[in-house]
């Protein structure tokens, strides 16, 4: 025979499920603006049915159905389109940094316009044509020497500026590789929590969204991957685990950056063996080193007592491939250091550059001026340069190109004439002008009387104007790119990010359907409850009192 009660039991589970319900409904309405939140569900199901399965079970003409139970509180996530998105947030953070970098580099070198470097040679090579067309006139030769003294400031301040940028740049990646530790640190906390949890039956939703916004954060970073670990005991079904975040290098090989609660930390060298920052630009990265994986505690402890975890390995440079990451990004601007040792990256790569040609250009020049001759004391050659390097020792380089002090005080010893005795012989300048158009070989090159050499100089083939516009052609070729990629992942990012939305963000219309809903059966429920009770009532007070 069924209980009389059955039916209280039955709508009084409905009451605590469709509460439960309206309650995580309220709870995704008050969340509708957090980041990284992803709405719940209260998945029910159906109470074991009367009677149940056995010899000694009563015959009914059926399962008579008991009510609800809320079996479990569970987040709306597509694995799938997470790691679509977190791919091209990787794609995303690497072209963006590369993008800010370059255009630093673009605003600095400043061409074409009437202030960069470009201008500077133009306005030096008038200057001397003005020379060789009034030799004897200090005015001009005074100009000529200030143009000069104006490349040379203008090579310095270029330099300066690309390596304060660099600088920055260094800094930036001490700090970023500080915060992918501390986000490896979080996460490994997140699962110490959610191993705690689980097994106990709770499933820790909040947790779960609070681990997958760092793990989104960390791959902007640096690519990476995880696979879920059962945490054991009571654990339900819909319970995500912990994660075991790792890294897989060029050559197939796994890094386990995070195992649970235990996490590795990394720490940034350069080739000289240090830290890499932004004081030091020719310490270039070469590696990252990572610490065994440990708890927060052991790593606690080592920190208070001075004591340097024990390094597991390494990742360098060609470790990283396809999708790589801001940090990459950075390195790639600040620099690193090849299989052969070498430098190499966009800001080396430019100062490398720029003072390859400060180095040719003040080197030819000089070398053609010293077969001039002076307006002072102009029966032999002046035997002097033009430019010279401010730091003693030092081969001339964009830093410390100078004009020497003696053409800065005495503008006679210009070298203008070709001949001896010849003060308004004007050919030499004339000869020093043309070496703008001059491709230079590496050979030497003789002049039109046969007899001078011209110069011995290289530049593959190239001119100063034309070395320098391939340098300037090159930077605005891979800053396009670089933008064109970005906006590509950009767009394809939002996309992405739309229906990662429409799976997991919100909808404050469908919440407050789903709170009418759920309202609505909990108030049928506790109508049920009513009639029930006066059912009972009729029963227990009514039946053996025929008519009262």
């Amino acid at each position: 025979m069924r209980s009389t009660f059955m039916g209280l039991e039955a709508s009084k589970r409905g009451l605590f499920t469709q509460q439960s319900a309206l309650y995580t409904t309220g709870h995704n309405i008050s969340n509708a603006n957090t980041e990284g939140y992803s709405r719940q569900r209260v998945n029910m199901q159906t109470t074991l049915p009367y009677p149940g399965v056995g010899l000694n079970s009563p015959k009914t003409a059926g399962y008579i159905g008991t009510g609800v139970e809320a079996t479990s509180v569970q987040r709306y996530r597509d694995q799938f389109v997470d790691r679509q998105f977190r791919q091209e947030e990787n794609k995303l953070g690497y072209w963006t940094n590369q993008v800010q970098n370059l255009t630093q580099m673009e605003d600095i070198l400043s061409e074409p316009s009437e202030y960069g470097l470009g201008q500077a040679f133009s306005e030096f090579w008038s200057s001397i044509q003005d020379v060789s067309t009034n030799p004897e006139d200090a005015a001009a030769r005074k100009v000529a020497v200030q143009k000069a003294q104006h490349i040379a400031d203008s090579f310095q301040y270029i330099d300066k500026q690309l390596k304060m940028v660099q600088s920055n740049i260094g800094n930036e990646l001490n700090v970023s590789t500080a915060e992918i530790n501390s986000l490896l640190k979080q996460i490994a906390e997140i699962n110490r929590q959610v191993q705690a949890s689980e097994p106990n039956g709770y499933v820790p939703n909040d947790l779960y969204d609070a681990r997958d916004v760092l793990i989104d954060r960390l791959n902007e970073f640096v690519p990476v991957a995880f696979d879920r670990v059962p945490s054991g005991g009571n654990a339900l079904d819909v319970a995500e685990g912990s994660y075991t975040v790792y890294y897989t290098t060029a050559t197939g090989e796994r890094v386990d950056l995070i195992d649970g609660r235990n996490y590795t930390q990394l720490n940034l060298i350069g080739n000289t063996g240090e830290t890499v920052n932004g004081d030091n630009l020719n310490n270039l990265f070469s590696e990252f080193t990572y610490t065994e994986l440990a708890d927060y505690e052991t790593h606690y402890r080592a920190a208070q007592d001075g004591i340097d975890m024990i390094v597991e390995g390494s990742l360098v440079y060609e470790d990283f491939t396809g999708f790589k990451g801001s940090i990459i990004s950075m390195i790639d601007s600040f620099g690193h250091t090849n299989i052969n040792g070498e430098p190499v990256g966009y800001y080396p790569n430019m100062l490398a550059k720029l003072d390859t040609l400060a180095n040719v250009f003040a080197t030819t020049f000089n070398e053609v001026h010293q077969q001039g001759y002076a307006l002072k004391d102009n029966t032999s050659t002046t035997g002097l340069s033009m430019f010279e390097s401010s730091v003693e020792n030092t081969p001339i380089s964009a830093s410390n190109i100078k004009v020497i002090d003696e053409m800065m005080t005495d503008t006679s010893l210009f070298a203008a004439s070709s001949k001896q005795g010849e003060e308004g012989n004007g050919n030499w300048a004339l000869t020093l002008s043309n070496l703008q158009f001059k491709a230079l070989t590496g050979e030497a090159q003789v002049g039109a009387d046969g007899t001078n050499v011209i110069m011995t100089s290289d530049l593959d083939g190239a001119t100063f104007e034309s070395f320098y516009q391939s340098m300037i052609g090159q930077l605005a070729v891979d800053t396009r790119e670089a933008d064109t990629v970005r906006f590509n992942s950009e767009t394809l990012k939002l996309t992405i990010s739309n229906n990662r939305a429409s799976m997991s963000s919100v909808s404050l219309d469908e919440e407050m359907t789903n709170m009418i809903t759920f309202q609505q059966a909990y108030n049928a429920n506790a109508r049920m409850l009513t009639a029930i009770d006066e059912m009972l009532d009729k029963i227990i007070n009514g039946l053996g009192r025929v008519g009262l």
